[in-house]
């Protein structure tokens, strides 16, 4: 014996309805970033080193080195250390030197007291810098002894210069 379809209604073929609780994930195009957070009430004193993104809203004191990544410091974040990274975002208070490969992002609520040597640097108003600048050209990564001496004596020049006309 037939049975009735399923999708019959008054002897009528009708299509099935679709179905309002079918979920189609959304295909994200790059790769989840890792990052290590080093939270609010955590304290080291050290050297960190590593191949990952870090977020800091505790407090460091030491050394950072992470050249190929971000380090970003967050609102309450403190660090008194000298930072080597790719990519350095400030949004709380650094006391020490940054080193960066592309580029430092100060915000509004952020404060550096050191020097900064970087391809590109943003400086958001409200912001505060104290220290030397150093914006070198992307295309030169790496600096020999002999462009570092001379780079330096241009820098102290421009740095008397600089508090000769203020």
């Amino acid at each position: 014996m037939l049975q009735p379809s399923e999708y019959t209604y008054n002897g009528k073929s009708t299509p099935p309805a679709s179905n309002p609780n079918t979920f189609t994930p959304v295909k994200t195009v790059s790769a989840p970033v890792e990052q290590a957070t080093i939270g609010r009430s955590l304290v080291i004193k050290g050297e960190l080193s590593g191949a990952e993104a870090l977020y800091i809203d505790g407090r460091i004191e030491g050394k950072i080195s992470l050249p190929d990544n971000r380090v970003t410091i967050g609102r309450n974040g403190s660090v008194q250390a000298n930072i080597t990274a790719r990519e350095v975002v400030v949004m709380g208070k650094v006391s020490g030197n940054i080193e960066c490969s592309d580029r430092v992002d100060i915000r509004s609520e952020g404060s550096v007291t050191g020097d900064v040597s970087t391809v590109r640097i943003s400086v958001e108003d409200g912001a505060v810098l104290k220290g030397g600048i150093e914006v070198r050209s992307g295309d030169r990564k790496q600096q020999t002894p002999a462009q570092g001496k001379a780079s330096d004596a241009h820098k102290a020049e421009s740095s008397k210069a600089a508090a000769a006309h203020a």
